[in-house]
């Protein structure tokens, strides 16, 4: 058997601590350093361990193989950057950055010293959005993609998004996720982003806004939608729309009843995909009912963060190409920040 990997986690939110659970239990892993800002309540499995404050002096003093960045949006890139110089494959949330030339740095960084860089796209994981992905390509485009994830937050779900929306919009912290969807679906390029957005609140900065549409073209005639909203005042009805038309049908995502925005396991678990063919009889009617594919059983929230780390060992252990996983992030993220530029400057941008 192959020694562990050692590894450092930046950032102890929601994402890092389910993150760090994930390297916990999987043999191939073993937990160099838990680093943050300030001490947070941490789950069993990570009770053991302590906080380090520091990220730059883990590095220094443990020397892992991976460095798991975990941290707000804005302190990606040099974290990823420093481990990657200092020899350390990367796992990063998403967004990779806060810029594209950011962005873009990591990738050179990661393609100079010869290592690994995963980004938590964790749908990218999930066996039913795999299906999903996998029958929209089947029908065949060009697309029309129809999606959302808004979120009816309150309390301490209120109070992270509020901190989120200090460096990123809701449009682009969850919109990178769905981008990476269309893009898996079309292979087509996209050309041109339009955005729109709205301040609800003025308990965030005059410069933010915590509702986001954006509108996306591709060079093939694809057209897409993305829409995210956060806030005590953003509503219940539709907030979950995952839906992909083609000429020849189309295969959507059709929630539970009584599914609440703010659940997050609500945001990855699909419930039932729809399967709709445009195909009709010599009598004009649909030649076929539309199909209902049961996705019961699925993996919730803590096992697609073990199947996205179960992932970043694999393609360390089999040195796996990981050059379009890097390009469509780089993509995505594109898209969403060119929307922001859009909804600040009130103009369409061409890519």
């Amino acid at each position: 058997m192959a020694e562990p990997l050692r590894v450092v986690v930046a950032g102890l939110g929601n994402m890092g601590r389910s993150h760090a659970l994930a390297y916990h239990t999987n043999p191939g892993f073993q937990i160099a350093a838990l680093v943050n800002r300030s001490d947070v309540p941490l789950p069993a499995g990570l009770s053991g361990y302590g906080i380090r404050r520091s990220f730059d002096e883990a590095l220094r003093d443990e020397k892992p193989d991976i460095a798991c960045i975990a941290t707000y949006s804005d302190s990606h890139v040099d974290y990823a950057v420093k481990a990657l110089e200092a020899g350390c494959h990367v796992f990063v949330e998403k967004p990779l950055a806060t810029t594209v030339a950011d962005a873009k740095r990591v990738v050179a960084a990661a393609k100079a010293n010869g290592r690994k860089l995963v980004i938590g796209y964790i749908l990218r994981h999930h066996p039913s959005w795999i299906r999903l992905i996998a029958e929209a390509r089947k029908l065949g485009g060009p697309y029309v993609f129809r999606m959302n994830l808004n979120q009816q937050s309150s309390g301490q779900s209120w109070e992270t998004h509020k901190q989120l929306m200090q460096t990123t919009s809701p449009m682009v912290d969850c919109g990178v996720h769905y981008l990476d969807v269309m893009l898996q679906i079309t292979d087509a390029r996209p050309v041109e982003v339009r955005g729109m957005g709205l301040r609800l609140t003025d308990e965030i900065a005059p410069t933010m806004y915590n509702y986001g549409h954006l509108q996306v073209l591709f060079d093939d005639g694809s057209v897409g939608w993305y829409e995210a909203g956060w806030g005590p005042m953003i509503s219940e009805t539709a907030f979950f729309v995952k839906d992909v038309i083609s000429p020849n049908g189309c295969v959507s995502i059709v929630m539970k009843e009584g599914a609440k925005s703010d659940d997050i396991d609500t945001h990855t678990k699909t419930s039932t995909i729809r399967l709709h063919s445009a195909a009709t009889g010599a009598d004009g009617k649909f030649a076929k009912p539309d199909e209902m594919l049961s996705m019961e059983g699925e993996p919730g929230h803590q096992d697609l963060c073990d199947l996205e780390q179960a992932f970043l060992l694999k393609a360390i252990r089999e040195d796996l190409d990981l050059s379009r996983h890097m390009d469509d992030a780089v993509k995505s993220l594109a898209v969403c920040l060119a929307a922001d530029e859009s909804v600040r400057s009130g103009a369409p941008i061409r890519l």
